[in-house]
C-alpha cells in the first residue's frame, strides 16, 4: 500500500515528498538512492563553494564531507550543491578584478534559486573569502530557513626570515625589486613560502573579517571564523555544524530571530576593534538590507568612533590570524568589549547567548588582544570621510595609517585606471605628497569596483605607502596599509565630483575631521562638468553591462536595483 504522508507538513520538503500526486518527485528522488525512510526527515542543503583554483576553499570538500556526518547523526538527509567562488588573490592587477564585487550578488541569487527550487529544509554555508561569505550571508538573510555559517579558516603564516607573513608583503616585495632593495632570487623564495597551506589570507583582510563578521552576528559556531583551515578542530566545527543546523530546523528557529538590529550592532562593534577591512562598508549594510534594516556609512562611522581597536593584526599590525587564534578568537575579543559595547543577550545558532558564550572563556594573550584600557587606538578601524569631493562619504581604514598622514594637503596626480597608476609610480614619476587620484573604478564605472591592491602595494614596496596618498571610487583589499580613502561617491560614472579633477588640482585629507575636499570654486566645478561626458567601461561584457545599470551607490552597499 503506498503511503501518502511521509513527513510533516511543517517542513518545506513536505511539498516534494507527501501525496499521491507527488509520486514522480519520490521516484526522482529513489533515482539518487533515497529509501522511504529517509522521506521522512528534513532535507538540508549544504552549499559549497568549493573549487580548485582557490586556495582559500581548496579543502571544502572535505569539510562538506564531515557536515554531512553531522547531519546524518541527528536524522536529517544531506543534500551538497556548489556555488561560484571567485579568488580575489588572482583576480588582482587585470579587467578581472571588474567580476569580482559582481560575483557576491550571483553567489546570493544562484543560491536562492536552488534553494526555492529543490524546497530544503534548513541549509549549511560553507566558505570563506572574500565575496563569497557575503554572498552567502545575503542568501542566508534573504531564505531566512534554519541555517548555519561554517567559515573555511585561514591559511596558516608564511615564516621568512624570522618572521611570519601574510601574502600582501609578496606584492610589497615586487616595488622593493624595482627599487633595487630585494633580489629576484629572494622575491622567488619569498613565493615558495608565503602561502604555505590552504585556507584564506593570513591576515584581518575582508576574508577573515567577513567571517569573524559571520561569527559576531551569531551565525557561526563561537571561535569558528580564527580556526585554521588545516586543523582538525575545522573538522569537528564542521560536523557539528551539521548537528546544529538539524536541531535548528527542529527547532524552527530563523536567522529572522538571529539578524536583529542588536547582532548588527555587536558585529560592527567587534569589525572595529578587530580593525577590520574597509569593505565591511560594503557587505554589512548589504546584508542588513536583506533583512530589512538599513545601515548607513553615517552609522558603521558612529560605532567606530565609540569602539576601541583592540587587535593589532597584519597587514597594519604585528600580528596574525594565528596569534588572534591562540589568543581565544571571537569569543575572546567579545569578552573585552564586554556588556557596556555589547548586546551580550543577543543569541547565536549554537542555542547561547553571547552572554553565555563570553562567561566561559579567557583572552589567553593580551598583546594580540588588547584590554580596553590598553588599546591598539582609541577609535575602531574605519573612519567615513565627507566634504565636496565626497558628499555622500568615503572610506579610509584610519588604523593603517600613519599620523603624520592623517591631515594631509597635496595635489592631485589624476587616472583614469588602475593600470595607468601603476605604470607611472614603477617609472618613478609619483612624488612625496602627491594625492593619486584613481576614477571610473566604481561599482558603475570600473564596472565592478575593482579592489587597487596593485596600487597599494607598489607604492608601499616603493617607499611612497607613508608619504603619498590614494584616493578612489574603487576600493581596497583589506590588505592595504597607509593613507588611501575608498568608495568615493558619487563616483565619477555618476557625475561624482571626482570625474573633473585634473592634475595640480590641491586636495585636502582630514581623517580626525572626517572631511574629503578639493580646492575649487563653483564657477570651475560648472564650467568642468559642462565639458565632461563618462567614460567608456573598460570590458565589454553582458553580465557586467546589467550589473552597470541595476547597481545602487557603494553608500549604499552596491546592491541592485529590483526592477520591477
Amino acid at each position: 500500500m503506498v503511503r501518502l504522508e511521509y513527513k510533516s507538513n511543517k517542513l518545506r520538503s513536505s511539498t516534494l515528498v507527501n501525496g499521491l500526486d507527488r509520486a514522480g518527485m519520490r521516484a526522482h528522488l529513489n533515482a539518487i538512492g533515497l529509501i522511504s525512510r529517509e522521506f521522512s526527515q528534513p532535507f538540508i542543503g549544504i552549499v559549497n563553494s568549493w573549487n580548485e583554483m582557490h586556495p582559500g576553499h581548496a579543502h571544502l570538500q572535505r569539510l562538506s564531507q564531515e557536515v554531512k556526518n553531522g547531519v546524518r547523526m541527528a536524522g536529517g538527509v544531506p543534500f551538497e550543491f556548489n556555488t561560484i567562488a571567485v579568488c580575489d588573490g588572482l583576480a588582482q592587477g587585470h579587467v578581472g578584478m571588474c567580476f569580482s564585487l559582481p560575483s557576491r550578488e550571483i553567489i546570493a541569487d544562484s543560491i536562492e534559486v536552488m534553494v526555492e527550487a529543490q524546497r530544503y529544509d534548513g541549509l549549511v554555508f560553507i566558505g570563506g573569502c572574500d565575496k563569497i561569505v557575503p554572498g552567502m550571508l545575503m542568501a542566508l538573510a534573504r531564505l531566512n530557513l534554519p541555517a548555519v555559517f561554517l567559515p573555511a579558516g585561514p591559511m596558516l603564516p608564511g615564516r621568512y626570515q624570522g618572521r611570519e607573513l601574510a601574502i600582501y608583503e609578496v606584492r610589497e616585495a615586487v616595488g622593493k625589486v624595482h627599487k633595487g632593495e630585494m633580489t629576484e632570487e629572494g622575491l622567488a623564495e619569498l613565493e615558495e613560502i608565503i602561502c604555505p597551506s590552504y585556507g584564506s589570507c593570513a591576515m584581518m583582510g575582508t576574508a577573515n573579517t567577513m567571517s569573524c563578521v559571520a561569527e559576531g552576528l551569531g551565525l557561526a559556531l563561537p571561535g569558528s571564523s580564527t580556526t585554521h583551515a588545516v586543523f582538525s578542530r575545522k573538522l569537528r566545527e564542521a560536523k557539528q555544524s551539521g548537528l546544529e543546523v538539524v536541531r535548528l530546523v527542529q527547532e524552527n528557529i530563523r536567522p529572522s530571530e538571529i539578524l536583529t538590529e542588536k547582532s548588527f550592532h555587536n558585529a560592527l562593534r567587534l569589525s572595529m576593534a578587530l580593525g577590520g577591512s574597509s569593505n565591511l562598508l560594503l557587505h554589512i549594510p548589504a546584508i542588513a538590507h536583506e533583512v530589512g534594516i538599513t545601515l548607513t556609512a553615517d552609522d558603521i562611522e558612529l560605532i567606530s568612533r565609540s569602539t576601541p581597536h583592540l587587535c593589532d593584526i597584519k597587514p597594519s599590525g604585528r600580528y596574525v590570524m594565528k596569534d588572534l587564534d591562540e589568543a581565544g578568537g571571537v569569543p575572546a575579543v567579545m569578552k573585552e568589549l564586554g556588556n557596556e559595547l555589547l548586546y551580550l543577550d543577543a543569541p547565536t545558532v549554537n542555542g547561547r547567548s553571547w552572554g553565555e558564550i563570553v562567561s566561559t572563556v579567557a583572552n589567553k594573550n593580551p598583546q594580540v588582544i588588547r584590554t580596553r584600557d590598553n588599546a591598539v587606538h582609541e577609535h575602531g578601524s574605519l573612519a567615513i570621510l565627507k566634504g565636496n569631493l565626497a558628499p555622500e562619504g568615503a572610506v579610509v581604514k584610519q588604523t593603517a595609517v600613519a599620523p603624520s598622514m592623517r591631515r594631509h594637503r597635496g595635489p592631485a596626480r589624476v587616472f583614469d585606471s588602475q593600470e595607468e597608476a601603476v605604470e607611472t609610480i614603477l617609472a618613478g614619476r609619483i612624488s612625496p605628497g602627491d594625492v593619486l587620484v584613481i576614477r571610473y573604478e566604481g561599482p558603475k564605472g570600473g564596472p565592478g569596483m575593482r579592489e587597487l591592491l596593485a596600487v597599494t602595494s607598489v607604492l608601499m614596496g616603493m617607499g611612497l605607502g607613508e608619504n603619498t596618498a590614494l584616493i578612489t571610487d574603487g576600493r581596497f583589499s583589506g590588505a592595504t596599509r597607509g593613507p588611501c580613502v575608498g568608495h568615493v561617491a558619487p563616483e565619477a560614472a555618476a557625475g561624482g565630483l571626482i570625474a573633473i579633477l585634473q592634475d595640480g588640482d590641491m586636495i585636502n585629507i582630514d581623517i580626525p575631521g572626517r572631511e574629503l575636499n578639493v580646492d575649487l570654486s563653483m564657477e570651475v566645478i560648472k564650467e568642468r562638468f559642462e565639458k565632461w561626458s563618462p567614460k567608456m567601461p573598460k570590458v565589454n561584457s553582458s553580465y557586467l553591462s546589467r550589473y552597470s545599470r541595476l547597481v545602487e551607490s557603494v553608500a549604499r552597499g552596491a546592491v541592485l536595483k529590483k526592477e520591477w
